[in-house]
């Protein structure tokens, strides 16, 4: 759920400077969100002659292209089974709707990261990734999406991300110090909570329509007003803010416009295509890998090494760096 335009403006955005390395014109940077066991699984069961998991796609991206990082959004902890209501009565039940899930969901832990020791060795084996935060659950109660922070305090949404780390942590599985929550929803109460546990970067706006300029600010999914292109601190440099800015329904013109201002490419993807009547976009099939491959082969052919193929994580490193030696 798109936020109004003050929540950002009332945390001081500052945009990064000195974040491009020297000789670099612009950067390239790819994220995978939904990633949780159950992807591998409900890939396997989609009914193509040749299964193929977004695991699967994701590495065959990497060897194909050796300056390609990927950061990829975890959720340690699984329980959504549909991102839009299924259950059609309560959903139209005054009241009770608000206080229920309107969609089936699994059993908590079921999908706890710890549970699946071949899903972590898979993650382990795969080269030029780091992994984010992605919520706990990825669930919510009440109608709208499953935008699992909103209407939460500060203790309530630092609660969720302990919790969540907590995971990563008896699991042995490295992580970066940042996340997109889910649905892109992003309130006040979550960025101090954010920032209480330690957490640097923030990606929590989604913009692929809105035309590219050096001004050109966040217009669409979460976050709005966050600048389009350019890594942006908030809260006071406690948080790095990253935008989305490109997917599977784009023009390659989309990202040339982006590195002609100088700007960061961000390519997403979703780790699920299909969870019941609803199709993701960008989830990653065959189809979209292969349009990102030829996404990536085009810019690695016209711009060289011009090009910083980098991560949110290091991006964020870079940043803060050159914000504390000022």
């Amino acid at each position: 759920m798109a936020k109004k335009l003050s929540l950002i403006e009332s945390f001081d955005p500052t945009l990064a400077r000195d974040w491009l390395p020297a000789g670099k014109r612009a950067a390239i940077c790819f994220s995978v969100d939904d990633i949780f066991p159950g992807c591998e699984i409900q890939s396997a069961n989609n009914g193509d002659d040749k299964p193929a998991s977004p695991l699967d796609h994701l590495q065959w991206l990497l060897e194909r292209h050796q300056q390609l990082r990927a950061t990829m959004f975890v959720t340690p902890d699984w329980r959504s089974t549909s991102p839009v209501p299924t259950r059609k009565f309560v959903a139209r039940t005054p009241l009770i709707r608000h206080r229920l899930h309107l969609s089936k969901t699994l059993r908590a832990g079921s999908m706890r990261l710890s549970g699946h020791p071949k899903f972590l060795k898979r993650l382990r084996s795969l080269p030029r990734i780091e992994i984010g935060l992605h919520g706990l659950h990825h669930v919510r109660r009440g109608p709208g999406k499953p935008t699992e922070f909103s209407g939460l305090s500060r203790a309530q949404c630092g609660r969720i991300l302990r919790e969540s780390t907590t995971i990563f942590e008896e699991t042995a599985l490295e992580y970066v110090s940042g996340m997109t929550p889910p649905g892109w929803d992003v309130t006040a109460e979550l960025l101090a909570a954010m920032i209480d546990i330690g957490l640097r970067f923030v990606a929590s706006a989604r913009d692929i329509r809105t035309p590219i300029s050096a001004t050109a600010t966040t217009q669409m999914s979460g976050l709005l007003g966050a600048s389009l292109i350019y890594p942006q601190f908030i809260c006071g440099e406690k948080l790095l803010h990253i935008t989305t800015n490109f997917q599977a329904t784009n023009e390659i013109d989309r990202a040339m416009d982006i590195i002609a201002q100088g700007g960061l490419v961000a390519f997403k993807a979703h780790g699920l295509k299909r969870v019941g009547d609803h199709v993701a976009l960008d989830g990653m099939d065959e189809l979209y890998r292969n349009y990102l491959d030829a996404m990536f082969a085009r810019l690695e052919d016209k711009y060289g090494n011009e090009l910083w193929w980098t991560s949110m994580d290091e991006i964020s490193n870079r940043c803060f760096s050159a914000s504390q030696s000022r």
